[in-house]
């Protein structure tokens, strides 16, 4: 649980240098180069001090990569430019964590108790309450679509990418090989940085020009690195390695309460009524998850 409590904390702070670095670079060449940074230190971790490139579930942690990283990270950054990113982070957020709950019950017969499905439907219940917009985004219904569909398509990415990972954990233990969760957090990266990697050739073919101010955005992306899929992932997997994708989902999904303070002392705003509603029914409620353990 302290994997997850740790993820939560690292994805809350996430956003906030990452919204800095899109506005410098543009979304998909700031994914690029964050998961860029994020595998070149990983792998020097992984390499070193780490199981490295070796291991009966290397194929695993990649497919998870590619799924949740690849995947879910494109299609996310479709999503919010239609949607805005309250509404996207909200349908993301909880449907990946149903998501998770149910292909981990389908897939690898990994149930919730009644308690535990209460307690991280709470936890959902105040991450929508918290999230929701005060308006909703003046779109043509064309827009309206693609924008669900993308959030959804980014939703099921990360929700069936975190539970690749508990299978790729199963798969090294029943070889009684323990995967640290650097090394596994190098393997998710290295897929997903080659979903980037296809974006960026995407961009070059269509001469898409760089931003003027991208030189400035360095330690932006470097923050949004060490955050997101370095240390964010690692404990992500940390968590992942003991604990049902039921139960570290939703925990995780209450990151985007956490960055709504941090962002409102960035920018001196004040979060709404709801928001602090929403925060306090998340709280009961991953306090639930962790309790009825």
């Amino acid at each position: 649980m302290l994997g997850a409590l740790a993820t939560t904390f690292l994805f809350a702070l996430t956003p906030v240098f990452a919204h800095r670095a899109a506005r410098l670079l543009g979304s998909l060449r700031a994914n690029f180069w964050r998961l860029l940074v994020a595998t070149s230190l990983l792998g020097a971790w992984a390499h070193f001090a780490g199981r490295g490139l070796h291991g009966p579930a290397v194929g695993w942690f990649v497919f998870g990569g590619i799924a949740g990283f690849g995947v879910g990270g494109v299609a996310m950054f479709q999503s919010l430019p239609r949607l805005g990113s309250n509404l996207s982070t909200l349908i993301v957020q909880c449907v990946s964590a149903v998501v998770a709950a149910g292909v981990e019950w389908l897939w690898l017969g990994t149930g919730l108790t009644a308690v535990q499905l209460a307690c991280a439907a709470l936890t959902l219940l105040g991450v929508a309450l918290g999230l929701l917009p005060r308006s909703l985004p003046r779109r043509s219904p064309r827009e309206w679509t693609a924008g669900v569909a993308w959030a959804l398509v980014s939703a099921l990415g990360q929700g069936v990418g975190v539970v690749i990972s508990r299978k790729a954990f199963a798969v090294a233990a029943t070889h009684h090989v323990l995967t640290d969760p650097g090394t596994a957090a190098y393997l998710r990266a290295l897929g997903g940085l080659g979903v980037a990697a296809v974006t960026m050739c995407w961009l070059l073919r269509r001469r898409t020009p760089t931003p003027p101010a991208a030189s400035s955005a360095t330690p932006w992306v470097a923050a949004n690195a060490l955050t997101g899929p370095v240390l964010g992932v690692t404990c992500f997997q940390w968590a992942l390695r003991t604990t049902p994708a039921g139960i570290v989902q939703p925990i995780v999904a209450a990151a985007p309460l956490l960055t709504i303070p941090f962002a409102a002392w960035l920018e001196g705003s004040r979060p709404r009524a709801p928001y602090y509603a929403g925060a306090v029914l998340a709280v009961v409620g991953v306090t639930g998850l962790i309790l009825a353990r």
